[in-house]
């Protein structure tokens, strides 16, 4: 008779204390109602609207006619979507060469607590204050061969035709992308470092073991989420820079720069053909999808996993 009475408040509280929890639940799915109604808007509706679009036939003012598959078929069959297409995928990946050993390198010092770092940190993110648009009209000044830095400085190695040469143009792209978005990065990966425990260094050093051994062996182990992520960011993004290379180079010297991004809006704006454009913009959307999908694997199933790992 005692243990059903002392059982019975016990059962009522834990009724008591899951109606709360409910009720939490359902309040917090609301919240996610304001967000999921702006990516239908702003997301799913557009890319429908794209998708669509590409089987039509329309010049950006007039009627829109239907075209079925026609406009896939030409612009799979046309060369100068596959020249495109390499030259975003060679973009990609010496962008993410050249951008994730110097950001991680430069999160790594910036994450220290000495004073003058935090003030190098600050000059490291200026460039990602500045527009594409504004770096791109900047280099371009900066690198002419008659009225640049060649000549102001009197430093004839910079006296080249860096846009005029596609190579060049090619390699210049590279750098003012890394120079621009480095920053971003870094501030990823000192994010990153900072969430590392302190205790390992200490151990490690207790071990005798070095700065060299401490950051192969404990920080970029630690750091594996946040290289992926920040990876993501940087191959992904990497299919959207249209805008600088749009004023730094115009797809030019030739179509030696002309990527996807920049195909889709010469073709869309230039040509007045919405309907292959909007085939290029759906590729690309497929394209980013894949590459993010692909990247998320390598973290494994554990996504969120914990930075203590290992411990």
């Amino acid at each position: 008779m005692t243990s059903t009475l002392s059982t019975a408040p016990r059962a009522q509280l834990g009724r008591a204390d899951s109606a709360p929890a409910g009720q939490r639940k359902a309040a917090l799915a609301w919240l996610t109602v304001p967000a999921l109604f702006f990516f239908l808007v702003f997301a799913v509706v557009p890319l429908a609207g794209v998708l669509i679009l590409s089987f039509t036939s329309w010049d950006g003012i007039g009627a829109i006619g239907a075209a079925g598959m026609d406009n896939w078929f030409s612009v799979l069959a046309d060369p100068g979507l596959y020249n495109a297409l390499g030259l975003t995928f060679l973009i990609m990946i010496f962008s993410w060469l050249v951008q994730t050993p110097i950001s991680l390198l430069l999160g790594v010092f910036t994450a220290g607590s000495q004073r003058y770092r935090a003030a190098l940190a600050v000059l490291y993110f200026l460039p990602l204050l500045l527009s594409s648009a504004a770096v791109a009209i900047a280099f371009k000044a900066l690198l002419d061969p008659n009225f640049g830095l060649a000549t102001g400085l009197g430093l004839p190695f910079l006296a080249q035709d860096w846009l005029g040469v596609p190579h060049l143009a090619l390699g210049l792209v590279i750098f003012v992308i890394a120079w621009q978005f480095v920053p971003f990065h870094t501030l990823i990966y000192q994010g990153g470092v900072r969430q590392i425990p302190k205790s390992l260094y200490e151990a490690a050093q207790i071990d005798g073991a070095g700065t060299v051994k401490q950051f192969f062996h404990i920080t970029l182990p630690q750091l594996k989420y946040t290289i992926i992520t920040s990876s993501t960011l940087m191959v992904v993004g990497s299919l959207t820079y249209f805008d600088l290379i749009f004023v730094l180079t115009g797809g030019g010297p030739g179509n030696s720069t002309r990527i996807l991004a920049l195909d889709m809006y010469l073709r869309g704006f230039r040509a007045n053909l919405m309907g292959p454009a909007s085939v290029i913009a759906v590729i690309l959307v497929i394209i980013g999808l894949v590459l993010a999908l692909l990247l998320q694997r390598l973290g494994g199933k554990d996504k969120q996993g914990s930075q203590l790992e290992g411990l």
